[in-house]
């Protein structure tokens, strides 16, 4: 087990004695203690700790070593060093004596698990006492909070409903029995219904009750007011069908760039007075665990669906600019520029007066995309963006080099499919009787307009590729992102890190090994604490160093459990060329299976493609080629976009390529789910409690998938123009795979299996397509660097 905070801030002597003394640490008792001497200080902080039931005042439970409990030493001790402290400290933290440590080499075990304790020489003085007491309050638990808050949890702060900050971030400080949840309507400049009246989209308000102006935290989520799962599932498309021929055509990206249709005179909603209260309230349901834990910490949350669901205005278009307006129209509101109305109907206005104007967005998925989106119209009040698995261009999403391509695990579904599931006016009878005709027609027009069959980039996708927008970013961006997220796949993250070097402002990013999942209540990395420092320097204009003390990229070893690592850079190493041409040239390979092989796999799509990866001889040979590269003298850290050069042709007059990067060796492998550890992680003081999760070693497998990658051959030179095809003619082209930050360890195999249809991610045509590849004139490039220690 290894514990890694980057969220503990270094300060001086003074500063510490300042801030202990904010939290009860350093009163009068615990001074007069100090005259006595170091134990007896000591003694008196763990009496100060043990007004809550975290810390016992039955010190005699408490081992020194292993003949000497506390009470013991506190009765006839004079002097304390590390060893001493560092033996009582891993108890406080919940390590397990003889399963973490040992009490002969506390200070060893310390080290060894991460722990920020200080590592004093010699017999301490209470100068000493007091620099290592604060630096246990700011370490890491073995159940996943720092001791402080382990405190805080157990009732250590009463609750003033005002903001108290240790070593630069939030306390528990809030009471979250009493937080005001209230309802407001904001209006847009929208009008997505087309009434001629301005669009008003729901906000759901959480904040605690104080008098002090807060931030907030907003999450704009079109879940958030419900989903339609059945009937979304029935408009699944059908993957079952044949890749299509698509006239070629000569269109150049001029042709097809989205512009900003001219603003609309819309009537605004008539004002009959303002209201200091909201009047409508609301049943909270289960909401962002990041956000609740800053809700005891006093950040106030917002959540919207936007336009076109359930309690709003208007129709639901999956990234669209008007979705993206309605969310940056939420933003205006929190931040006091723009105005919202206590109900729908009365006129009766109403302002956050509550707010400091300062709005960070967070979330996941759909939720971080729109974070990304609204960071990019610029808009004032918008100070950071948190956002997690999230897509910065649809098209990347549902598409790839002319192809539809599915989300990893959901075959079928494109952007009329989620805009049906999350239209939740549906739900509400009356409401989708008077909107049905009109919603019928807005998912033909979207059906249209993004073109699953041709799978060209066009004016549709390019308004919701939001990579255009980056230059007008002005918030400081924190992205996170998993490097087996075949969702929201890499490319997203990377293509948005890669645009944010050209900006001024501060992008922090997050790269773990995961699926598509948050990773704020993970073990090993102190995530939440991280966001607490840069929450509480960007919101609370706290002066803690987050910029400087929060890494630029962090990313987690594939290699070994509980080890996150920092880098300076993705993508920037010079790729190095592997040819093909070791192996017979041409090679072939059919992408047709039997009826009942094409059942199955399409049924079981995870079994194919563990098929497809295997070395051995089976049913599968005759639809891939495989590369095998020798076996790995040394480590090797594959850094970037691995790309294939090739030269093939198709026997028939349409095609696909399909290729995947894989780590061959029989190894334990983390998984890419994390495992419950069996602790609950308290979000504050008996508040909202979460699982405490950690990536674990999986059994022994042998090969893994790095990455993937996908082409339609009529668009091997870009996305939206199309070139002939034409049979058993060679072409040259380039297939960039999703990006990937891997350690190939020594002794393994680096392969790439070349293919056609992706059972799980392109259509199934199932022809009878022979395809060709000239591995003389082929090249696999991959960006490599030498792992230093």
């Amino acid at each position: 087990m290894k514990i890694n905070q980057f969220g503990v801030i270094e300060t001086t002597f003074e500063q510490k004695l300042f801030e202990l003394k904010s939290i009860g640490f350093y009163d009068a008792a615990i001074k007069a203690a100090a005259q006595k001497g170091p134990v007896a200080l000591f003694a008196a902080l763990l009496q100060q700790a043990a007004t809550t039931t975290a810390v016992t005042t039955n010190f005699s439970n408490y081992m020194v070593s292993e003949h000497q409990d506390l009470a013991d030493f506190f009765a006839n001790s004079m002097q304390l060093n590390v060893q001493e402290f560092d033996s009582v400290a891993l108890q406080l933290l919940q390590f397990v004596e003889n399963v973490d440590y040992t009490l002969a080499e506390a200070v060893k075990a310390a080290q060894t698990l991460g722990l920020p304790l200080a590592d004093i020489e010699g017999d301490w003085s209470t100068d000493d006492v007091l620099t290592a007491w604060y630096s246990l309050l700011t370490t890491h638990t073995k159940n996943g909070l720092q001791f402080i808050d382990l405190l805080a949890s157990h009732g250590y702060f009463k609750a003033t409903n005002e903001s108290l900050f240790f070593n630069g971030k939030a306390m528990v400080t809030f009471d979250t029995n009493n937080l005001k949840k209230e309802v407001v309507y904001v209006e847009t400049d929208l009008d997505t219904d087309n009434d001629g009246i301005k669009d008003l989209v729901r906000v759901d308000i959480i904040r605690p009750t104080t008098k002090q102006l807060v931030p907030t935290l907003f999450t704009a989520s079109p879940y958030y007011q419900g989903t339609n799962d059945v009937i979304s599932d029935k408009k699944m498309h059908s993957v079952n069908v044949p890749l299509e021929r698509k006239r070629p055509n000569r269109v150049t990206y001029d042709d097809i760039a989205y512009q900003e249709a001219p603003a609309k005179v819309l009537a605004s909603h008539e004002a009959t007075g303002e209201a200091m209260e909201a009047t409508e309230t609301f049943y909270p349901t289960s909401h962002v665990d990041l956000n609740n834990y800053f809700l005891s910490r006093g950040f106030a949350v917002a959540y919207s669906a936007g336009v076109g669901t359930r309690d709003s205005d208007g129709m639901q278009d999956t990234g669209s600019p008007d979705q993206v307006a309605s969310m940056q129209a939420v933003v205006e509101w929190l931040a006091g520029n723009r105005r919202a109305f206590v109900d729908r109907t009365s006129g009766v206005t109403i302002k956050a007066q509550w707010s400091n104007g300062k709005v960070a967005m967070t979330g996941k998925s759909y939720l971080g995309t729109l974070a990304t989106a609204v960071a990019t119209t610029g808009v004032d009040g918008l100070e950071t963006v948190i956002s997690e698995a999230a897509i910065s261009d649809w098209y990347q999403y549902y598409r790839d080099n002319g192809l539809a391509i599915a989300p990893g695990g959901f075959p079928g579904e494109d952007m009329d499919v989620l805009a049906e599931l999350v239209y939740s006016r549906m739900q509400d009878a009356g409401d989708w009787h008077r909107t049905k005709e009109q919603w019928t027609q807005k998912q033909t027009e979207m059906a249209q307009a993004m073109d699953r069959v041709g799978g060209n980039y066009n004016t549709y996708w390019d308004a919701r590729n939001y990579l255009k927008n980056v230059p007008n970013i002005k918030a400081d961006v924190v992205m996170v992102h998993g490097l087996n997220d075949w969702n929201v796949k890499p490319r997203q993250v990377f293509r948005l890190f890669q645009k944010l070097q050209e900006l001024n402002i501060v992008k922090k990013l997050y790269l773990h090994q995961g699926q598509h999942i948050y990773i704020n209540n993970n073990r090993s990395l102190d995530f939440s604490d991280q966001m607490n420092l840069w929450l509480s320097y960007k919101l609370y204009d706290v002066d803690n160093q987050a910029v400087t003390q929060l890494p630029d990229i962090t990313w987690q070893s594939n290699q070994q459990p509980d080890t996150w690592q920092t880098q300076a850079s993705w993508g920037q190493v010079t790729p190095t060329a592997i040819s093909l041409a070791n192996v017979q040239t041409p090679v072939s390979y059919t992408d047709q299976q039997t009826k009942q092989a094409y059942v199955n796999y399409s049924q079981d799509y995870q079994t194919w493609r563990s098929l497809m990866m295997d070395r051995d001889k089976h049913e599968l040979d005759h639809a891939r080629i495989m590369f095998l590269q020798p076996q790995q003298a040394q480590d090797l850290l594959i850094d970037g976009e691995v790309s294939l050069q090739l030269r093939m042709k198709s026997s028939a007059n349409v095609g696909l390529v399909s290729a995947m990067l894989v780590d061959y060796g029989k190894e334990r492998r983390l998984t890419t789910k994390p495992v419950p550890q069996g602790e609950q992680i308290d979000r504050g003081q008996n508040w909202q409690p979460t699982s405490l999760m950690e990536f674990e070693l999986a059994k022994a497998t042998p090969f893994k998938m790095i990455t993937i990658g996908h082409m339609n051959m009529q668009n091997r030179e870009n996305p939206w123009h199309v070139d002939d095809l034409r049979p058993h003619e060679y072409v040259d082209l380039t297939l960039t795979l999703q990006p990937t930050l891997y350690q190939l360890t020594a002794g393994h195999q680096l392969g790439i299996v070349i293919y056609g249809t992706d059972f799980e991610m392109t259509v199934r045509g199932n022809q009878h397509i022979t395809y060709t590849i000239d591995t003389k004139h082929s090249q696999l490039l991959v960006p490599v660097a030498q792992v230093t220690d």
